[in-house]
C-alpha cells in the first residue's frame, strides 16, 4: 500500500476536472496537480456529450438575458438566479479559453462565424457544437491541454473509496458536525489491487452522474455517483437528488444496449418531429412549443403515449430534412441508426427515454465549496443551483467549465494556509476475504436498477416510492453484510455508491410532495407548493 501526496486531488478527469487541474498547474507550476480516474483518462461523461455547449455568443440576436430567463423557466422555480447570472455571463469567456486550448466548433460554410444550434428550451440559436461528437471533442482538447503541464500527474485505473475526514483518526463525526475536514482519499489501485492512502491539501471531486442506477440510461458504464455517495458518507451535504433528468429520445434498442445510444436533443433543434406509431404528431397535446419543448414535458409526454397506447417506443421523423445537412450535423447518430436498419430519411427513427443527467448532488456554493472543508465540487456531481427541479439543454458543460474556474480562483491563495495529516492511517483490510459468488453483487446491481425502474422512474407516486425504499433497504443490508467480510472490488463499491445514490433520490422524491419539474408524482399531479430545496 502506497502513501502519495499532492497539493491539489482531483477526482474525475472530465471537463470539470481537467479545466481546474490545467488552470491550476499553469498558477503553480512547483505544485503537484494529481488526477484521479478509474478508467482511462479521457472516458468522463463528458465524452458522450452530443449536441454541445449553451453560451451567448451573437450578441447581435442573443442577449444575457434572454439565456438567463430561458434557463429559470426551464428551472421551474428552483433556480438560484444568483447562480445562473454568474454563469450565463461567465460563460462565455470560458467557453472561448476551451477554444483557444483548441477545442474545435462548427462553423457556417465558409464563414468565419459559429453555426449556432438550438435547443429545447432555448429561445435563441446559441449552442455551439461539434458535429454530434461535442463532448468527445472537448475532452480531447482538455486531455492534450493537460499533457502540456509536467506537474499535472493522470492515475488511470484509480478507483477513490472513501473520502478521508476526522471520522477516520478515531473522532465521532455526524451530519451536522460544524468542522469537519476533507484530507483526501483512499483509493483501489486497480492495476495492483491495493489500496492507496492519498493525501491532499485541497481536494476537487469532479466524478460526474449517476445513470447507471436505472436500468436505461445515456451515461457510461462508469457513472456510478461515486463521487456524490463518498460525500454523503462523509457526512457532506446533498441537495435536490429527487431530479433526474430522462433524456426523451434515446435510440430503442430492442436487443438492449448500455449505455443506450442518445439521438440528440439538437436534432429536434434541427426539424426533427416526434411521432406516434401510426405517424401522429402529439406534442401539441402537451405543450405549445412542441417537439422543442423542455426536457421533462417531451420525456413525460413520450412516457405517457407509450403508456396510452401500449407501445414500446414513439418515434422521431426526419425524412423531411435535408439528406446533406443532416448527415454533416449529425454523422454519428445516423451511422448508428443505420447500423439497426433505420434509414432517417425513409424511415422513422424509434426512440424512448432514458435516465441522462442528475440536477441535483453535492450541495456546493459560489465559489464551488462543499459542506467539508478543503473539498470543493464541480460538473453533475454538485449541485449549484443552476439548474433548479430541471437543467436546460446544453448548460452542464458550460456550469462544469465556469465553476472549475470559480473553484481555482478560490483555492489559488489558500493552499499554504493547510498542510497534510501525517497521522491518517493505512486502509485497513483485516477480516476480509474474495468474495465466493460475484453473482451476489451482479445480481443486486440489477435489482436495484428493477426498482428505480419501475417505482422511481419519470413517473412516482407515494406507494412506489414506498416500495422502493423499503426493497433498497434489504439491499443496503445485504450489501453493508458483504463489504464488512469480502476484498474491495470496483464491482463492489459500485454496487455500494449505487445503493446510496438510489436511496437519496428515492428519499429525497418522498420528501417533495409537489409536483415540480423532473419530478411528477400521480399523489400531487398539478400541485406545486414551492418547497425550497431537499437537502440531506
Amino acid at each position: 500500500m502506497a502513501r502519495i501526496k499532492a497539493d491539489f486531488l482531483v477526482l474525475g478527469s472530465g471537463i470539470a476536472g481537467l479545466t481546474f487541474a490545467i488552470k491550476t498547474a499553469k498558477a503553480y507550476p512547483d505544485r503537484k496537480v494529481l488526477v484521479l480516474t478509474k478508467t482511462v483518462e479521457n472516458e468522463s461523461n463528458t465524452r458522450y456529450a452530443q449536441g454541445g455547449v449553451a453560451a451567448v455568443w451573437d450578441l447581435g440576436k442573443d442577449t444575457y438575458n434572454k439565456h438567463v430567463e430561458d434557463t429559470l423557466d426551464a428551472g421551474d422555480g428552483l433556480c438560484r438566479r444568483e447562480i445562473v447570472e454568474i454563469v450565463v455571463h461567465e460563460g462565455p469567456e470560458r467557453v472561448q479559453e476551451i477554444i483557444d486550448w483548441g477545442a474545435r466548433f462548427d462553423k457556417v460554410k465558409d464563414s468565419p462565424a459559429y453555426d449556432l444550434a438550438r435547443e429545447g428550451g432555448h429561445s435563441e440559436h446559441r449552442i455551439l457544437h461539434y458535429k454530434d461528437l461535442t463532448g468527445w471533442e472537448m475532452q480531447r482538447a482538455l486531455v492534450e491541454e493537460a499533457h502540456r503541464y509536467a506537474n499535472i500527474e493522470i492515475l488511470e485505473h484509480y478507483f477513490a473509496l472513501d473520502l478521508i475526514t476526522q471520522h477516520h483518526l478515531g473522532r465521532m463525526v455526524i451530519r451536522v458536525t460544524p468542522d469537519i475536514e476533507c484530507y483526501g482519499c483512499y483509493a483501489l489501485n486497480k492495476k495492483n489491487g491495493e489500496i492507496d492512502t492519498i493525501l491532499s491539501r485541497i481536494t476537487v471531486v469532479c466524478t460526474g452522474g449517476a445513470g447507471q442506477v436505472y436500468k436505461s440510461t445515456t451515461n457510461p458504464i462508469i457513472a456510478t455517483g461515486d463521487g456524490i455517495a463518498m460525500t454523503y458518507r462523509a457526512k457532506g451535504r446533498v441537495e435536490n437528488m429527487e431530479f433526474v433528468q430522462f433524456h426523451p429520445t434515446s435510440m430503442y434498442n430492442p436487443a438492449g444496449e448500455n449505455p443506450s445510444f442518445l439521438v440528440s436533443e439538437a436534432v429536434r433543434g434541427f426539424g426533427g418531429i416526434l411521432k406516434s406509431t401510426e405517424g401522429e404528431e402529439f406534442m401539441h397535446l402537451y405543450d405549445e412549443r412542441l417537439s422543442l419543448a423542455p426536457r421533462d414535458i417531451v420525456a413525460r409526454a413520450i412516457d405517457s403515449e407509450m403508456k396510452k397506447r401500449g407501445t414500446d417506443c414513439m418515434y422521431l421523423d426526419c425524412r423531411h430534412l435535408d439528406r446533406d445537412k443532416f448527415t454533416a450535423h449529425f454523422p454519428t447518430i445516423f451511422e448508428k441508426c443505420l447500423s439497426l436498419g433505420v434509414d432517417p430519411m425513409k424511415d422513422l427513427i424509434p426512440v424512448v427515454p432514458a435516465c441522462h443527467y442528475l440536477c441535483g448532488g453535492i450541495l456546493v456554493d459560489e465559489h464551488g465549496r462543499s459542506s467539508i472543508h478543503r473539498l470543493y465540487a464541480a460538473g453533475e456531481c454538485s449541485s449549484t443551483g443552476l439548474h433548479g427541479a430541471n437543467r436546460l439543454a446544453s448548460n452542464s458543460l458550460l456550469e462544469a467549465m465556469v465553476f472549475a474556474h470559480r473553484i481555482f480562483l478560490h483555492t489559488r491563495n489558500k493552499l499554504d494556509q493547510l498542510s497534510y495529516r501525517e497521522d491518517v492511517p493505512d486502509w485497513n483490510a483485516e477480516g476480509t476475504t474474495d468474495p465466493k459468488e460475484m453473482v451476489l453483487i451482479t445480481q443486486s446491481i440489477k435489482e436495484l436498477k428493477e426498482i428505480m425502474s419501475y417505482y422511481v422512474g419519470i413517473v412516482r407516486s407515494n406507494i412506489r416510492l414506498k416500495r422502493a425504499l423499503d426493497r433498497l433497504y434489504l439491499l443496503y443490508q445485504e450489501t453493508e453484510d458483504l463489504y464488512k467480510t469480502s476484498t474491495i472490488s470496483p464491482q463492489l463499491m459500485e454496487l455500494r455508491n449505487l445503493i446510496t445514490i438510489a436511496y437519496l433520490i428515492t428519499r429525497s422524491a418522498t420528501h417533495r410532495r409537489e409536483s415540480r419539474g423532473l419530478h411528477f408524482t400521480t399523489d400531487y399531479p398539478g400541485q406545486q407548493l414551492f418547497i425550497e430545496y431537499s437537502v440531506l
